[in-house]
C-alpha cells in the first residue's frame, strides 16, 4: 500500500470485491436460465444473456477496470468439463473469478477477468 493509502493508485473502494462479483454473476445466470430445462436451441441466447448481463452489472459499479466475461454451458449428462486459462497481470489490482452454477439439467461456468485502467 502506498503512503497515500492506495494500492497501485486505487483506493480500497475502487478494488474488486470477490463476494460482490460472485453475487453479480450468479444474478445474471439466474436471470438468464433460472429453472429452465437445458436445450441446445437456447445456448447462444443464454450465453449472450449471461455475459451481457454480467457486463452491465459490472459497468454499473463504475470501477476503473476493463472486464472480460466468458461463459461455458453444458448439459448435465455425467460428462466432465475442463476449462483452463492463464494470464499475466498486476496481482494487487487485476484478477479473475470463476463462478460455478447449476440447475437440474444445466451446468454453467462463468469467468470474469478484470484489469485496472
Amino acid at each position: 500500500m502506498a503512503d497515500d493509502g492506495t494500492i497501485d493508485g486505487l483506493t480500497e473502494d475502487e478494488l474488486i470485491d470477490d463476494a460482490e462479483l460472485d453475487t453479480l454473476v450468479r444474478e445474471a445466470i439466474a436471470q438468464a436460465i433460472g429453472d429452465s430445462q437445458f436445450t441446445h436451441q437456447k445456448l447462444n441466447h443464454w450465453t449472450t444473456a449471461i455475459c451481457e448481463g454480467t457486463l452491465k452489472r459490472l459497468a454499473a459499479l463504475s470501477k476503473p477496470f476493463k472486464y472480460v466475461v466468458t461463459c461455458h454451458l453444458v448439459q448435465k449428462a455425467g460428462a466432465g468439463l475442463h476449462v483452463a486459462s492463464t494470464s499475466r497481470w498486476r496481482d494487487k489490482t487485476d484478477g479473475k473469478l470463476a463462478v460455478q452454477w447449476e440447475n437440474k439439467t444445466t451446468f454453467v461456468l462463468a469467468t470474469v477477468f478484470w484489469v485496472a485502467i
